[in-house]
């Protein structure tokens, strides 16, 4: 008789799916008795924002995967074709955590133990990034050994954007990735990038067609897909397209169909190359890598905790607050008057917060 090594028997899945799904070998074959654990978020109508029951079941489910004596690999997704994630859900933090730092570090002690699951994990992970990974969902997703991704997808931060810092992961992982400039560059302009430029800067393992035109896979219309450089030299190799061809795109796009089919054959390909590996070797090996990024986020993550909490008092509070009250294009504070009234010596109360929300205009 096997003994059980899960901290929970029994978990009830549901707004995080958890499945077994058999192994396939390099032809396509299943293999008997072995599986892929397929974690997914489910909250496609938020963007796959994760909650905070979300976030215990990610950490009971990498758990229980990686307990699992019978799997591979985890493939850590989402529902539908829009989102990876876009982070913690903003509804939830600006109508409980808004204010209360006390409940918010209780709850970013659920979000750190959910990237130390991934990054502890026994079993190699690998995000399939079904969409946009946005935010804390782009931390959640380098926290995992490989990315996949479909060729729409955008990968980015927005905290400073709203009145967070990309603590939860990004300022610890992305300049490994990338190096300090880019790093620092998509952390405080916070614009996003298209998958190929993700793939060129390296936070993504590989990238494959996702839009179906004529029954035919084609790569993003939206973006450069075959120019490394300009005449002056510059990159544009996955940079958005602009006047006449974007709206040609567009065009194009509405004649196509989403299709994942692609991105699900790079996954199992993936796992599959893994399965034919020792395992305890394979472990070993990703864990000496692994400790590059958890040489970094286990000396900042309790200070960037308790920072994040504080900041739910000030900037945090009035940013989560404008996008869950906002509406279409106008879910930021009016960061000119901000900086006015404070430098003005204005303090940070009610009052500010009323003031720069996008409630106030008109």
């Amino acid at each position: 008789m096997l003994v059980s090594h899960d901290l929970v028997d029994n978990v009830e899945f549901d707004d995080v799916i958890y499945e077994l799904r058999p192994c396939l070998d390099l032809s396509g074959n299943p293999a008997e008795g072995i599986y892929n654990a397929w974690i997914t978020m489910n909250n496609p109508a938020q963007y796959n924002s994760y909650t905070t029951d979300m976030v215990k079941k990610v950490i009971l489910g990498m758990r229980q995967a990686s307990n699992d004596r019978s799997v591979v690999a985890i493939i850590f997704t989402a529902a539908g074709n829009k989102a990876f994630c876009t982070g913690g859900n903003v509804k939830e933090y600006a109508e409980y955590y808004a204010g209360n730092p006390q409940e918010y570090k209780q709850y970013m002690r659920l979000f750190n133990d959910m990237v130390s699951a991934i990054l502890m994990s026994d079993k190699p992970v690998i995000c399939r990034a079904n969409g946009m990974r946005i935010g804390g969902g782009q931390e959640i997703g380098m926290a995992c050994d490989f990315s996949i991704a479909h060729d729409m997808a955008r990968f980015g931060q927005a905290g400073p954007k709203h009145g967070s810092a990309p603590d939860g992961g990004s300022t610890d992982f992305l300049p490994l990735f990338v190096g300090v400039e880019k790093a620092m560059l998509s952390c405080t302009a916070c614009d996003p990038w298209s998958a190929h430029e993700a793939l060129v800067n390296g936070i993504l393992t590989e990238i494959v067609p996702v839009l179906k035109v004529d029954g035919k896979f084609i790569p993003n219309p939206m973006v450069y897909t075959n120019k490394w450089v300009d005449e002056s030299g510059n990159l544009i190799y996955g940079t958005n397209k602009t006047g006449e061809e974007k709206n040609a795109a567009k065009e194009l796009m509405k004649r196509g169909e989403m299709d994942l089919s692609l991105l699900d054959e790079a996954v199992e390909k993936l796992a599959a190359k893994l399965m034919m590996t020792m395992p305890n070797c394979l472990s070993k090996t990703i864990n000496s890598i692994r400790k590059h990024k958890l040489e970094h986020w286990d000396r900042n993550k309790e200070s960037n905790r308790d920072w994040l909490a504080l900041n739910m008092m000030t900037e945090a509070k009035a940013g989560f607050r404008a996008f869950n009250d906002g509406s279409g294009r106008e879910r930021e504070v009016d960061f000119i008057k901000l900086r006015q009234l404070l430098a003005q010596g204005h303090q940070w109360n009610d009052e500010l917060i009323k003031a720069i929300s996008p409630m106030s205009k008109g």
